[in-house]
């Protein structure tokens, strides 16, 4: 099973290197098929062209430049019209997400049709956040409660591993959604169609290099996607029960 991780990244030049080593390890050990897409915004500090140089070292590297900041739900995207892979693996490129979880998370979604990497089941934790970060982090979490009935536990972790059919399905049509918000769109969507869910646990930790790109504009689109799907459920609550 060809799996394809889509790596967004807007000033990511101290970890990107950290990174791609550690997927690569990953890989090898694991004895993984897989190719890397980081799909870049004209990062200021060089990351599309550091990425370049490193398909040199790392032969299951792409790259997508684009011209400006477009957000992370739409790089999400473009980086699945250019994948191969049977499985689509979404991952934060500020070192965050740990890719030794790779080889469960694959392995969990052969029993799922989407597995998110979670920092709120029995097992996972986060480590180095601000208080500010933790409080958003659960107002966006209540939210997704609100929106979607079931047990699901982490709504906005960006650590998932999807089955190339079920993520066709999901963003068919196109999304509402540009940036961090894709999170819980993507989830709502999948409930309506009923997807099978899983969720693994994971240790997140605060990234060490770079600034986090959570901006109010962000946290707001995510409050505006909330709401549309919550009314929405109206006419029939989307529904999903997480399975491990």
């Amino acid at each position: 099973m060809k799996a394809s991780v889509i790596l967004p990244t807007y000033n990511e030049r101290e970890n990107l290197p950290l990174l791609l080593a550690r997927i690569e390890e990953v890989f090898r050990k694991s004895k993984i098929l897989g190719e890397v897409i980081v799909v870049d915004d004209n990062s200021p500090d060089g990351t599309g062209k550091l990425a370049e140089e490193l398909k040199k070292k790392y032969p299951f590297l792409k790259v997508i430049h684009r011209r400006e900041k477009r957000g992370l739900g739409s790089a999400y995207l473009e980086g699945y019209r250019a994948s191969k892979g049977e499985i689509i693996i979404t991952m934060d490129a500020d070192l965050s997400h740990d890719p030794s979880y790779l080889p469960e998370l694959i392995k969990a979604v052969k029993k799922h049709d989407l597995v998110i990497g979670s920092r709120y089941v029995a097992g996972g934790k986060v480590l180095g956040w601000s208080p500010y970060r933790i409080a958003v982090s659960r107002f966006a979490n209540l939210l997704g409660r609100l929106t979607i009935r079931g047990s699901i536990r982490d709504f906005t972790s960006g650590y998932r591993v999807y089955r190339k059919k079920a993520f066709r399905e999901i963003v068919k049509g196109g999304t509402k959604a540009g940036g961090y918000a894709f999170q819980l769109e993507a989830l709502c969507r999948a409930a309506r169609m009923g997807l099978k869910f899983g969720e693994v646990p994971i240790t997140f930790v605060n990234r060490k290099h770079g600034k986090s790109k959570l901006k109010l504009k962000e946290i707001l689109e995510f409050v505006k996607i909330s709401l549309s799907f919550f009314l929405q459920q109206n006419r029939g609550r989307a529904s999903v029960k997480a399975k491990g």
